[in-house]
């Protein structure tokens, strides 16, 4: 096959934190592994490192951003203000993103665009008269008309961008995406281990039994205010982070290679804690770890993924103050069993992969 017959998948990712990057990473290396001649070009300000670390064949990557998702200062903490500002900007500059685009689509012979779930990819693909798929849970115009009326009408400038869409995989854990027109309803998504647990144990000088060992994962900005001196009381529990920025303690183990990711130490785990996110939640869901996780009242997607997690996944839902000026009690505790008897579909990936394949090849 050459060059000219590759088909090319032109990937945009939402430039809201890693987990939107991470899910739908996992998906493109499923497109990749199902079918190696397909060019990836992946669109997303996200770190290449992020990108390889789910994706092991080849691709392109494209750093831009058509979107903004939210203005944090850390994984928990928003800036409405500021995000409000820089979605205004968006709108403003909206045609010359989108004439960007169209043009590098038609230099490089771009015909078909997957997305979660930046809202611009929709008018884009519109301008180039190609088709848009997108893949996600929520929309951003549910998250910012959450957030009363300052932003009602940006977020139906998004809502009406959203309903140009022309199929939409709705993930798990989700609210309603009354804005797309055509929904194809797909399983958990998410990365899957790619090491050895011995291998993993043995690098990492991981030795407390599975039960007393807890991943601690918060998002690719991270929390400052994790009470780690609580881990004293835990002496003979260990406890993994990604976090750049943490004490010297004998039982917290900092991982700090790019190529290992939270999903590759879940097998070892007894309990996950973190924030609500889809990516984590799925992928401690795909792999039946226990989650831990604060609540969020302030981020509406927050509701859907702890139902989520109540109803298919062993869970304990804490308070913030629990977590963060608590003693961590709850870790003598046992997690609540999930309220579904019956397990959630796992098989995502191959859904939407094989979806996209099926259409690539009728090109």
């Amino acid at each position: 096959m050459t060059l000219m017959d590759r088909p090319i998948l032109y990937i945009a990712i939402t430039n809201h934190g890693f987990g939107h990057t991470t899910r739908t990473a996992a998906v493109a290396a499923t497109i990749q592994k199902l079918c190696p001649e397909v060019l990836l070009i992946m669109v997303t300000t996200a770190p290449r490192w992020l990108l390889e670390s789910y994706i092991e064949g080849d691709f392109i990557h494209r750093p831009r951003a058509m979107d903004l998702g939210v203005v944090q200062a850390d994984s928990l903490t928003m800036d409405k203000a500021a995000t409000l500002e820089k979605l205004l900007e968006i709108k403003k500059n909206q045609n010359s993103i989108i004439a960007s685009e169209v043009n590098f689509m038609r230099q490089n012979r771009v015909n078909f665009i997957l997305a979660d779930v930046p809202f611009l990819a929709c008018e884009i693909a519109k301008a180039a008269e190609v088709p848009c798929w997108m893949m996600s849970n929520f929309g951003f115009d549910f998250i910012y008309r959450d957030w009363g009326s300052d932003f009602t009408d940006i977020a139906d400038w998004i809502s009406d961008c959203y309903s140009k869409c022309d199929r939409l995989f709705r993930l798990p854990f989700h609210e309603s995406m009354q804005a797309f027109k055509n929904i194809t309803d797909v399983a958990l998504t998410g990365g899957s281990p790619r090491y050895v647990l011995q291998e993993i144990r043995s690098k990492w000088g991981i030795t407390a039994p599975k039960e007393k060992t807890i991943l601690l994962t918060f998002g690719g900005l991270g929390l400052q205010q994790i009470p780690y001196e609580n881990l004293k009381q835990f002496s003979d529990w260990q406890f993994i982070t990604f976090d750049k920025f943490t004490p010297d303690l004998p039982n917290l183990v900092q991982i700090t290679d790019h190529k290992y990711r939270p999903v590759d130490f879940m097998p070892i785990c007894g309990r996950v804690i973190s924030k609500p996110g889809y990516s984590t939640f799925a992928e401690a869901t795909r792999l039946d770890v226990p989650i831990v996780s604060v609540t969020r009242d302030d981020f509406a997607e927050a509701a859907f993924l702890l139902e989520g997690i109540k109803n298919y996944n062993q869970h304990q839902i804490l308070q913030p103050s629990e977590l963060f000026q608590g003693t961590w009690n709850f870790l003598n505790q046992p997690p609540n069993s999930p309220k579904q008897s019956q397990s959630i579909a796992k098989d995502g990936n191959e859904s939407v992969a094989y979806a996209v394949l099926s259409y690539l090849q009728s090109l």
